[in-house]
Parts: structure tokens; C-alpha cells; sequence
């Protein structure tokens, strides 16, 4: 019998959606096994490895690590000018993201919350801190993983990959160096901020694109209060969805990636444990160029269950995708198909968005927006009265006019002020 191998809008074969849903009772959440590595220069980076925890904000641990209601949780700040900044975000932003999301959800609601919860707790982050008057700033990597569903939320140049079992390699985050991201050069320029290098005595300019005043070589971050409010905490957020194959995590601070390429920082990991791997990474980074900066490495392995070691990788597999799309040539193996639920190695992207306007990182579509409490700010959660809020589609572009200006989410008036700082002459 003849098989066509057709896909859905995603990329996606149909066969695997259909053999997905088919299973989709007998799949169990994964193992996630992990471990981290550090060597200090500036003692700016800070870690949170939370295996278990609940999806309610302030519940703690969860008590059952196969239980539907936990998730698993990694973050990686990077801080600069000082620690403040870092540690503020360590301490406060994972429940400021949970707490944007509203209660009572089914898993697959809370997944389609999660980006805009993620934007509304860094922003919200950002804007608390900006009252502690501390000038540091911080660099975030925050990884989600909700069964087999992971959800990376970025700002700046820390960075996190994802390997599959079979050995291809997918970014998970985004680069917001000015140097190598032309978008947020336009951003940045177009908000009224100014972007160029270092020059000495009119001579031609020297080291990396840098956002001025304040001289940052970052368009995102938190903090930074003293470069002005063009540098703005808004993540970009990719969500994509493993096979039950599972895979590995590679998060880390800017003191690995400017030492070793993505592919390079693998294949030091071969057939080591997390934290061996962890341990490896930071080691050749710090001996390829010395320590000149933090160096921070988390590895984390999400497995098919009682799998307690990492799959194996074939050598030459994959190469770095940069899309998310199924390759013809992964055809299920008999071992694959022994227990009848097993996918090809499929990563599924859910979701992506990298936008730094808040109007269009909060109004998010149905069904999933008609979770939110449209009187509740979609920043600071403040429970607001019917008239009391600010569309987020307020001030908007002429060329915007297709939106309702009336319409919601809307803003309370401080989290409004801190909307129209950061997008600066966007508005106009």
C-alpha cells in the first residue's frame, strides 16, 4: 500500500498528528535529568534549576514529579555592571511569569498562555526593578518544559539549543547583540535611539555596535535603567514540541558561545551524563580562550521514561536546522515501533514571536485570549474597573488603523507609561 507522506500548515506529516493523537492517553511525561557548570570571573551569573515544581505560583516543589500539575523550569541570568539586576531577576521573574497565567487551564490552555505570560512577567520584572535605582542589567535565558513541550523565552545574548534524539540541532533563542542582529539595529534607530562604536579621537570606529547613551552592545535586557528605555525586556519566545524520543538542552551564558560553535559545544557532550556534559562545555570553553568572562553551562536531557541515560547520537546526522521541518529520510525502525506509540523524531514548532511591541506580543488570538481577564492589566495583573484601562492598540500607527483602539487587553497607567517609553517614536 502506497503511503503519502502529506503534511498539515506546520510542516508536520499527518501521519505522526495522527499517530500523536492516537497515543496521545499511553504517553507519559518525560525524565528530565540535569546538571550545570560554572567558572567565575566577574560573579555575575546565576543559575535556577527547579525540576519539579507547580504550576501555581508560591506552591513550591511539586510532591509528585510525574504529576500533571508540575513543570520543569531552567533559567541562566547574565548580569553586567553589577549582580543587582541578575539576582533580582533570579529571585522575582518565575512568578511573575506564572502569575500572569490565569488559573484553572487544561495543559494544553496553559501551553497556549505561556508566551504572552512570559512576555507580561519580563516586562513586569523590568519595570519592579526600575524602582530599586540599581544601574546593572541582565541578560536572561528561561526555559519552560511542560511534558514534552518546551518554551524558550530570551533577552539578550545568552543562548539555549535544543539536540534530538537523532542528532539534529535547532536554536531555541534569539541573539540581541547589535552586531549581529540588523532588526534590532532598525529597532532601536527607529525608536529614537542611536547605534554606532566606540571612536577615539575621530578615527574610524572601534569594537562592537553599541546602543547610546549608556553604550550597551545589547538591544534586550532587564535592568540597564541608565541606557534608556530603547533596550527593552520584551522575549523573543519560540515553543516547540519533541517526540516522545525525547532530547537534549544546551543552555548557556555568552562566556561558552564566544568560545565555542553551537555544533562544536556538542560534540564535547558525546555519551556523558548532564552534568558531565555541563562540566565539559565550561571546561573547553575556559581553556579555548581563558577566563575572561562568566562562563555558566546548563545541560538538560528530557527522556522517554526510565530511560535514565542520554539517547544516543550518530555522528554527521543532522547538521544545525534553522527550520522546523520533517525530514523524509526519518522512517520508523521496528525498535521505534515496538510499544506502538513511538514517533519519528519529529520537533514540532508551536510557537514563535519576536516583536518587540507590546501590542502585539499581548493581544493574543482566539481561543487562547479569551483565557486572560480582559480588565486585569495583561502586564501587572492589577485588577482594574471597566474604563479604567488603556487599550494596548492605544497610540498606535496610523498604519495600525486596522485595530481597534478600544479594544483590549488593556494596560493599567504606570505599565501604559513604561508601554510608550520603550517603543519611544514608534509611536508616531
Amino acid at each position: 500500500m502506497e503511503v503519502h507522506n502529506e503534511v498539515d500548515g506546520s510542516g508536520v506529516p499527518l501521519a505522526v498528528l495522527l499517530k500523536r493523537e492516537l497515543c496521545n492517553q499511553k504517553v507519559e511525561k518525560p525524565d528530565i535529568l540535569f546538571g550545570e557548570a560554572s567558572k567565575s570571573k566577574k560573579g555575575e551569573d546565576f543559575t535556577l534549576l527547579v525540576a519539579n515544581c507547580h504550576r501555581t505560583p508560591g506552591e513550591g516543589p511539586g510532591d509528585d514529579a510525574g504529576g500533571d500539575d508540575t513543570i520543569s523550569m531552567f533559567v541562566i541570568v547574565d548580569g553586567h555592571n553589577g549582580p543587582a539586576a541578575a539576582v533580582y531577576t533570579r529571585e522575582n521573574l518565575p512568578n511573575n511569569v506564572l502569575a500572569a497565567i490565569p488559573p484553572n487551564l487544561t495543559s494544553e490552555e496553559w501551553t497556549a498562555a505561556l508566551p504572552r505570560a512570559l512576555v507580561a512577567g519580563f516586562v513586569k520584572t523590568d519595570k519592579d526593578f526600575q524602582t530599586k535605582a540599581a544601574r546593572s542589567g541582565t541578560t536572561v535565558t528561561f526555559v519552560i518544559i511542560d511534558g514534552w513541550v518546551v518554551t524558550v523565552a530570551s533577552v539578550g545574548d545568552s543562548r539555549c539549543i535544543l539536540e534530538s534524539a537523532e542528532g539534529s540541532v535547532y536554536f531555541l533563542s534569539a541573539d540581541h547583540r547589535l552586531d549581529v542582529n540588523e532588526e534590532e539595529v532598525e529597532r532601536v534607530t527607529a525608536s529614537g535611539g542611536e547605534v554606532g562604536r566606540i571612536n577615539i579621537a575621530g578615527g574610524a570606529g572601534i569594537g562592537p555596535l553599541r546602543c547610546w547613551p549608556g553604550g550597551l552592545c545589547l538591544s534586550r535586557s532587564i535592568g540597564d535603567t541608565d541606557v534608556g528605555e530603547y533596550i527593552v525586556p520584551v522575549p523573543h519566545v519560540k515553543q516547540v514540541k519533541l517526540s516522545n524520543a525525547g532530547g537534549r538542552l544546551v543552555i548557556a551564558s555568552d562566556g561558552v558561545w564566544d568560545a565555542l560553535r553551537f555544533q562544536e559545544a556538542l560534540n564535547y557532550t558525546r555519551g556523558l551524563p548532564a552534568e558531565a556534559a555541563a562540566n565539559r562545555i565550561v571546561k573547553e570553553a575556559v581553556s579555548s580562550k581563558g577566563l575572561r568572562d562568566d562562563t555558566t553551562c546548563i545541560v538538560v536531557d528530557i527522556l522517554p521514561p526510565e530511560k535514565l541515560s542520554p539517547p544516543l547520537k550518530r555522528h554527521g546526522k543532522g547538521g544545525i536546522k534553522a527550520l522546523f521541518r520533517w525530514r523524509p529520510s526519518d522512517e520508523l525502525s521496528e525498535e521505534q515501533t515496538d510499544n506502538g506509540c513511538f514517533e519519528p523524531d519529529v520537533v514540532e514548532e508551536l510557537y514563535e514571536e519576536g516583536s518587540a511591541m507590546l501590542a502585539q506580543r499581548l493581544n493574543v488570538n482566539y481561543p487562547a485570549g479569551n483565557m486572560f481577564k480582559l480588565h486585569d492589566c495583561a502586564v501587572c495583573q492589577l485588577e482594574m474597573k471597566p474604563g479604567e484601562g488603556v487599550s494596548v492598540h492605544g497610540n498606535m500607527p496610523k498604519h495600525h488603523s486596522r485595530v481597534d483602539p478600544w479594544g483590549g487587553p488593556f494596560l493599567c497607567s504606570s505599565c501604559q507609561v513604561k508601554k510608550v517609553a520603550m517603543e519611544g517614536k514608534l509611536h508616531l
